[in-house]
Parts: C-alpha cells; sequence; structure tokens
C-alpha cells in the first residue's frame, strides 16, 4: 500500500502527477444520472455537532458512537447532543466504528501517509472489557496484494523505458488502515484501506483475507500523456490505480457490500472511479454493483436492497437500486464520509475536513 487513505495520492505515482497537473478534468457531475439533489428526500436534521474528521460512526438507538478521526477519540453523542469521550486521545486515527450486539468495535492506527506504524481492531463488550487484535501483523506476515502489479500495463519495454523511476509498475506494499467495520455473526469484517484487502477476525482473534479487489483500470489518453510529459506510446494503455477498500456492511442476504476508492486522485481529476462490489464472505467472490463515484467512503444498505453511498468529493449521498443497480442521486451535502441506516432514515458525516457534523433525513 502506498498511498493516503484521505486526500492526494501519496505513493501512486502516476496518480499524484496527474492530480498535480490537473490535466483530466473532472467527471463528478456524472449527468446521467436519475433524480436530483433532494430528490423525495426530507431535509437534514443535525444530531451531532463540532467534530474533528468524523470519518465513520455508528448509529445505536437514538446514540451515536463516531470515530473523530482528526483528534483521535472515539465519542459518544447522546439523544441530547452531550458528548463524551470513551476513547482517545490516541496520537493517531480514529476510524472503523461499528456497534453490534452490544460490542462496540474501532480502529487504531498511527503512522504517515504510506506506512502505518500501528494498526489494530478493539473491541469493547457490555461489560468494556477490551481486547485488541494486530491487524498490522496480519498484513506484515500475508500482504494480501502483494502479488498485485500496479502501474502502467502492456507497454513494451522501450517504452517503458521512457518511464521515471517513480512510474515504474510495482507490487503491493506493507501498510494498514483498518478504515471500515462490521459485525455478523460473532465475525467482524474490516476494510482495510492499507492493505488493500476485506479481512475477517474471529472472536477469538484469528484474522483471515476475505478479498483483494480488481484494481482501478484508468486508459491513458493523448491528452493526459501530453499534460504530464509521457512519451505517446503510453497512449491507449491502461494505468492500475490499486483498489482501496473504505467501508463493509452486510445486505440481507449475508453478502458483504464494500465501498472502493482508486489509488489515485479522488477529486475526480482523473475522473471519478470509485466503486462499490458486493462480495461472498465465504468465497472471496466479487460483483462490481456500480462505479463512476467520486470518492465512495462509505456505503448503508436498507432493508429493501437499497445501497447508499457517500461521495466525499462529489458533495452527495448516491443510491444503487437492488435490482437494476441504476444508480440516482439522493441528496447534496458537502463533504460526506460516514454513512448509515437506522430507523429508516439515513445518517450521514459532514463538513468531514471542517466543522464536522452528523445529520440525518428520510431519503
Amino acid at each position: 500500500m502506498r498511498r493516503s487513505l484521505v486526500g492526494t495520492t501519496v505513493a501512486a505515482a502516476l496518480a499524484a502527477t496527474l492530480a498535480a497537473a490537473a490535466a483530466v478534468p473532472a467527471a463528478a457531475d456524472q449527468g446521467s444520472r436519475a433524480g436530483g439533489p433532494g430528490h423525495h428526500a426530507s431535509d437534514p436534521v443535525v444530531v451531532a455537532e463540532h467534530l474533528a474528521g468524523p470519518l465513520t460512526f455508528d448509529v445505536v438507538g437514538r446514540t451515536l458512537y463516531v470515530g473523530q478521526a482528526f483528534s483521535g477519540t472515539l465519542s459518544r453523542v447522546g439523544p441530547s447532543g452531550a458528548s463524551t469521550d470513551l476513547v482517545g486521545p490516541t496520537g493517531g486515527e480514529v476510524v472503523a466504528v461499528s456497534v453490534s450486539d452490544g460490542t462496540l468495535t474501532w480502529g487504531e492506527r498511527t503512522g504517515d501517509f504510506v506506512v502505518a506504524t500501528s494498526a489494530v481492531l478493539r473491541r469493547m463488550d457490555r461489560r468494556g472489557t477490551v481486547t485488541t487484535v494486530d491487524i498490522l501483523a496480519h498484513e506484515t506476515a500475508v500482504n494480501p496484494d502483494g502479488v498485485v502489479e500496479y502501474g502502467f500495463r502492456g507497454l513494451t519495454p522501450e517504452c517503458a523505458a521512457t518511464l521515471p523511476p517513480e512510474l515504474q509498475p510495482y507490487t503491493g506494499g506493507i501498510d494498514s488502515h483498518p478504515y471500515g467495520s462490521v459485525t455478523s455473526r460473532g465475525v467482524t469484517y474490516v476494510a482495510d484501506a492499507g492493505a488493500n484487502a476485506l479481512l475477517a477476525v474471529d472472536r477469538r482473534g484469528a484474522i483471515r483475507t476475505v478479498a483483494v479487489l480488481p484494481p482501478v483500470l484508468v486508459a491513458i489518453d493523448a491528452d493526459t500523456a501530453a499534460g504530464f510529459g509521457l512519451d505517446p506510446c503510453v497512449v491507449g494503455h491502461e494505468f492500475a490505480l490499486e483498489s482501496v477498500p473504505t467501508d463493509v456492511e452486510v445486505d440481507g442476504r449475508g453478502h458483504l457490500v464494500v465501498s472502493v476508492l482508486p489509488g489515485g486522485p479522488e477529486d475526480g481529476s482523473l475522473g471519478a472511479n470509485g466503486a462499490v462490489y458486493r462480495v461472498d464472505p465465504r468465497t472471496g467472490g466479487a460483483t462490481l454493483l456500480a462505479s463512476g463515484f467520486a470518492g465512495a467512503t462509505n456505503v448503508a444498505v436498507a432493508p429493501d436492497g437499497t445501497v447508499y453511498v457517500a461521495e466525499l468529493f462529489g458533495n452527495r449521498i448516491s443510491a444503487i437500486a437492488p435490482r437494476s443497480h441504476g444508480v440516482s442521486t439522493v441528496k447534496e451535502l458537502n463533504q460526506p464520509s460516514g454513512l448509515e441506516w437506522s430507523g429508516g432514515r439515513l445518517f450521514a458525516s459532514i463538513d468531514t475536513f471542517g466543522d464536522g457534523s452528523v445529520v440525518s433525513f428520510r431519503p
């Protein structure tokens, strides 16, 4: 793993170069979508305020459990809006927050944008007992995407020789960033945005890799090549970006629903390349539900099978229809990151890079 989860890629060098030059126009509006801003959706109601990077959270009744990634705290926000810090400051990020059967789960990560120095999953039961699982140790031992090659594909040796060292092909490195989690039947599934893998952690803390999702393929056209000073020989070839899982939920049939960011610019400068997959938790088989999202950082699944997607850089919540898989815009919101379904309402964290809050509305 060579990239930052939020913001510009650190080490997917082509992506960083493309972002700097901004030669490819953003494709955030995706005008073919059905519906419009606020289509059939109620006005949002603020349920929590003044949050520092509320990337992930969960809802239990009228209580929120919020991971404030930028302050390194895990907070409980009651119905009145009063907030109590349960964990932290940790000195790193707090993400991957979820609650199941009275057990509160969250991830903690320290390190820089490229390599984690620590990445753990913690679980607190009803008695307040906390258990810790070392996610980074699994990544170090297994490195699930270590066999996946990223970078340009199909270049001749002569063409590849024209590339600078930072654009040469590479395989997945060692990193871990447990970003999203959900627990089903005693198994906690973790979207690890550093390992580029979907993991399963059982009750005893044993970890297995469920899936590594396919790389995000971006075609390089003549304008892109010229804009970044690349030899014309790369035109028509694809660049394989890392497929970075950001959230995982369970649908009504027991399948996993996973949001994915590209290991490259997430602001639309290479086009909107976020995607959502359905994954069989037993076999790891993955089916693409929809793509074309601008910063797909979180998903929520409604009882009717509709999948909702928070598009951080698209500034909206979108919906994937359960049968047709058509994509429509549900609500425009500023910088939405976390997303949950509870009691017939969507809860979304917004203004992620500023004075963050959580709002709820009926889609």
